[in-house]
């Protein structure tokens, strides 16, 4: 279960007066198809829901991101020698917090941090990055160091090897794995 006491960041409203929430992504849900999957059920959503959330570069200062051994997906922790670069996200309703919070499972646990807006963003190393307006977001932070490897994940790899799998219709996820439920009508993978 995710632990969210005192840790939720102040929330905004949407056009209708819903609560709405914001989050920073550093790791699959940086790729906006495997976002609406895990929310929507599916890759292809309509524009008008679309269009309920925005996606802007940012980055995560105090924090590494590391690949989760054996797993497909990375994790943070606090280190004050490191950042982070992802993904700042807002519009995210209640129902879609609950979708996320199932996503990440029990080896995360959702804690508010503050991120800075990128104005322009720089190469794969950070370089020419250039930093904007401090945002207060959600980030879910890996409860276990010790299952990290000592290396970056790779959003660009993920793209190449995962992606598909990971956004088919229908997918489910258990643990942050993808998985086809038995009685889909796709089949097996």
């Amino acid at each position: 279960m995710t632990d969210t006491a005192t840790t939720e960041p102040k929330s905004g409203k949407d056009k209708l007066g819903k609560e709405t929430h914001r989050a920073f992504f550093y790791g699959t849900l940086m790729a906006s198809e495997v976002f609406f999957t895990v929310c929507y059920g599916t890759k292809n959503i309509p524009d008008e829901v679309a269009k309920r959330h925005t996606f802007t570069p940012a980055i995560l200062h105090g924090y590494c991101r590391r690949r989760v051994k054996g797993a497909a997906y990375p994790g943070v922790i606090p280190d004050e020698k490191h950042q982070v670069f992802g993904t700042y996200a807002t519009g995210l309703s209640n129902a879609n917090m609950r979708r996320l919070d199932g996503f990440e499972g029990s080896e995360y646990f959702r804690k508010t941090v503050k991120v800075k807006l990128l104005t322009h963003v720089g190469n794969a190393k950070g370089e020419g990055n250039v930093e904007g307006e401090e945002r207060e977001a959600g980030v879910y932070v890996f409860k276990h160091p010790e299952e990290l490897e000592d290396k970056e994940w790779d959003l660009e790899e993920f793209r190449r090897e995962e992606m598909e799998m990971w956004t088919r219709n229908g997918v489910g996820f258990n643990g942050g794995q993808p998985y086809v439920p038995s009685d889909h009508p796709s089949g097996v993978w």
